[in-house]
């Protein structure tokens, strides 16, 4: 069926390299190449404003859909308190992103000790499937207060009731990475926030 293609259509375009989608594309030459992603990708966005790609952009949210409120902050128990308490006094659940797993569990603790009566686990990718299926279980039926977890959410977990993320050393992530965990909020009609915390004393770009 190769031999007839005639339309590539490449979703998530941000995780495919530059090699792996002109690999794609030999499959035939004069194939017409659809690339889609809602992360911003700084080579696909130079190719497009210099003519060589044409760029469509979809500029209007699902119906009800609020723009994500995002802060950044340097980390400060204060800041991290304040956060989870205005998510849960509404009803709402949280996700702390500490990409970590050698500290994972302490993190767990200092937020559990800051927001005593709250209901705080934690995930991560080395952890056996069964136990990430059955405390993603229990999140989603909004057992769990605030999740503390690494990356492994960057994609594919949908929690409407879930409006806050707070990421945790958010500058060791890439663009893509950010913007596709602060998708992980905002898939209900509340308002959601992501807070983007860094070292105090860190100077950004």
């Amino acid at each position: 069926y190769i031999n007839n293609i005639g339309l590539l259509i490449i979703d998530e375009e941000h995780k495919f390299g530059v090699r792996h989608k002109e690999k794609i594309k030999r499959f035939k030459i004069g194939v017409d190449v659809l690339s889609l992603s809602a992360t911003p990708i700084p080579r696909s966005m130079n190719l497009a404003l210099s003519g060589i790609y044409s760029i469509s952009m979809l500029q209007t949210p699902p119906r009800l859909r609020l723009p994500i409120n995002t802060r950044v902050e340097y980390y400060s128990n204060e800041v991290i308190k304040e956060a989870i308490d205005f998510e849960t006094g509404r009803g709402g659940q949280v996700f702390f992103v500490h990409n970590d797993i050698t500290s994972i569990k302490n993190v767990v603790h200092r937020i559990s000790r800051l927001c005593s009566d709250l209901c705080v686990e934690f995930i991560h990718g080395q952890e056996p499937p069964a136990k990430i299926e059955k405390t993603m279980s229990l999140f989603v039926s909004g057992k769990i207060d605030v999740l503390v977890c690494t990356s492994i959410i960057e994609s594919g977990i949908d929690v409407p009731n879930a409006n806050c993320i707070i990421i945790n050393n958010s500058h060791l992530f890439g663009l893509s990475q950010l913007y596709q965990m602060r998708g992980r909020v905002g898939r209900g009609v509340l308002q959601a926030y992501a807070y983007l915390l860094v070292p105090r004393g860190m100077r950004l770009s």
